[in-house]
């Protein structure tokens, strides 16, 4: 089967082989510890020979075929009792859930409302989850939260769930574009009219989240995108946004020469504009081998 359209673009789905995807951390300058985790993982379907008297080299090469890309950041709510512990949290529970819902995967195409359903419910759990790990332990009028921002590719679909303001970013055709909405109450009163934009920036409430995992409030909103081999993807805490300008991650993605360095260089601006908070980032993209 061709692997490129009338156009001479790709379409088929991606191999294993072809998904450069790099992801880093950092605690900054200034945090004592680091509240941000990240997690990239893949979704196989494994064929496993208990028995067989033929011999390995010998049996048709078994079909291991990868059904789902996953990619996570949370970021612990700043300084709070535990946000280390909920931003690993959230993600560990995020990633169960989704790894033993796989009935989904082998019955979907991609477009199927059940997976709406399981992200939304991969949030909302891992948001009891975090709520569970307080009790007893967080002190009183103290917050253990965190944000998460997760993708999940299902080729040629991706799909997003945002809790919190860390941000998924699509890097296409020299334009960057900020696809998730910030869920703090700056954006909300900037989405009532209520503040300008300058206003939302420079209030405090920018850095207050409406909604987060094990906060008094978790809203899960889930986004449905359609992927192809030119798009660049971005996950980021705020971290990297409060130091490093949209205009300078477009210039930085549009001369990309592998995930791992844009990763790093992004990374490094970063921190050499004053690495206030913890920073993580994840940048993935498609690259086709040759035949």
């Amino acid at each position: 089967m061709s692997r490129v359209d009338e156009q001479g673009k790709t379409t088929l789905k991606p191999k294993d082989d072809e998904i450069d995807v790099f992801g880093v951390s950092h605690r900054g300058h200034v945090r004592a510890e680091n509240q941000d985790h990240f997690l990239i993982a893949s979704i196989h379907k494994h064929v496993k020979v208990h028995m067989s008297n033929v011999p390995p080299e010998q049996r048709i090469p078994l079909d291991d075929e990868r059904l789902a890309m996953l990619a996570m950041v949370a970021d612990g709510v700043g300084g709070g009792d535990g946000g280390e512990e909920a931003s690993a949290v959230a993600l560990e529970t995020a990633m169960d859930y989704m790894a033993h819902s796989t009935d989904c995967y082998y019955r979907g195409d991609g477009s199927d409302e059940q997976f709406i359903h399981i992200l939304e419910e991969a949030a909302l759990r891992s948001h009891a989850a975090v709520r569970e790990r307080a009790r007893g332990v967080v002190s009183e009028g103290r917050t253990m939260a965190t944000t998460l921002t997760l993708f999940m590719g299902v080729w040629p679909w991706y799909y997003l769930v945002q809790v919190g303001d860390s941000r998924y970013y699509m890097f296409r055709d020299g334009t960057l574009t900020q696809v998730t909405r910030d869920q703090t109450i700056a954006q909300d009163l900037l989405d009532q009219g209520v503040f300008t934009r300058t206003m939302a920036a420079r209030s405090h409430f920018s850095n207050v989240l409406s909604s987060a995992i094990g906060g008094e409030a978790a809203e899960p909103v889930v986004t449905r995108m359609k992927s192809d081999w030119q798009c660049i993807h971005l996950l980021c805490t705020d971290g990297l946004t409060r130091h490093v300008s949209d205009e300078r991650i477009a210039q930085v993605l549009g001369s990309l020469t592998s995930s791992k360095q844009a990763c790093e260089q992004l990374l490094q601006e970063a921190l050499d504009a004053g690495g206030t908070d913890n920073i993580s980032l994840i940048i993935g993209r498609t690259v086709p081998r040759a035949a």
